[in-house]
This record gives structure tokens, C-alpha cells and sequence, in this order.
């Protein structure tokens, strides 16, 4: 079977948001198996092979990651400047993040709590052990 090509940027990002992005990349690289790839033409997030979160066109906006359905209602209720959804998301297990507004000493823990909804149970073990 053949490889299949990865989907060209539909969009080129911005300097801004690509250093963004790149900052999010950063903070995500410190979890076992996180990939860059591409998602919808655009830059994105994996763990191994299994998608994460993914940089929106600058049309649209925002960082869609994972999110606990609950922990997204209280992220929007306490930063709704930063934390949103759209009609699109509304019944995934998404949230949208403005890279403008968000508050970088939380990243850490979002991005944590979205590669453990998409890493498989064996990585959570290793990364949790390695942590002790």
C-alpha cells in the first residue's frame, strides 16, 4: 500500500499565530507518542495518529483541542474571552482556545488533559511512572 500525502496548508499562518502555534507544539512535545501533522489542511496535533487538537484558519480562529465536556463548561464560564465553542462544536469533546488571550502557565494542563483523552492506556502508565 502506498503512503498516502498529507493534506497542503490551506492557509498560511500568520507570523503570530504560527509562533502561537509553535508554542502550543512546544508545551504539547513534553508527552510521550504528540506528533505535528495536519488536520483539515491545517496545522495540527496527534498522538500517534490519533487527533488532538488542530490551529483553525485564521478565518475561523482559535486552537481546537480536546476538552472533558465539564471542565470545558467551567474554562468557558471562568475565561469566556478565551475559552469558547462554536454551533460546529457544540456536542464534541471540543474547546476553542484564543492563542491571544489564554493565560500560558494553564497551557500545560489543558494540553495534559487532552493527550490523556487520546493516548493510549499503555503511554498514560509510562508517562505517570516516569513522572514519580
Amino acid at each position: 500500500m502506498a503512503k498516502k500525502e498529507p493534506a497542503p496548508i490551506k492557509f498560511p499562518p500568520s507570523p503570530e499565530l504560527k509562533a502561537l502555534f509553535d508554542r502550543v507544539l512546544k508545551v504539547a512535545g513534553v508527552f510521550p507518542g504528540v506528533e505535528e501533522s495536519r488536520s483539515y489542511g491545517t496545522p495540527s496535533i496527534k498522538v500517534k495518529g490519533k487527533f488532538m487538537a488542530r490551529l483553525r484558519t485564521e478565518g475561523e480562529g482559535g486552537l481546537a483541542i480536546r476538552c472533558d465536556m465539564i471542565e470545558r463548561e467551567m474554562l468557558i464560564q471562568a475565561a469566556p474571552e478565551t475559552f469558547y465553542i462554536t454551533d460546529h462544536y457544540a456536542g464534541s469533546d471540543m474547546v476553542l482556545i484564543n492563542l491571544e488571550t489564554v493565560r500560558w502557565d494553564a497551557m500545560p494542563g489543558i494540553i495534559e488533559q487532552a493527550w490523556r483523552q487520546v493516548a493510549t492506556p499503555k503511554l498514560i502508565k509510562d508517562f505517570d511512572e516516569a513522572r514519580r
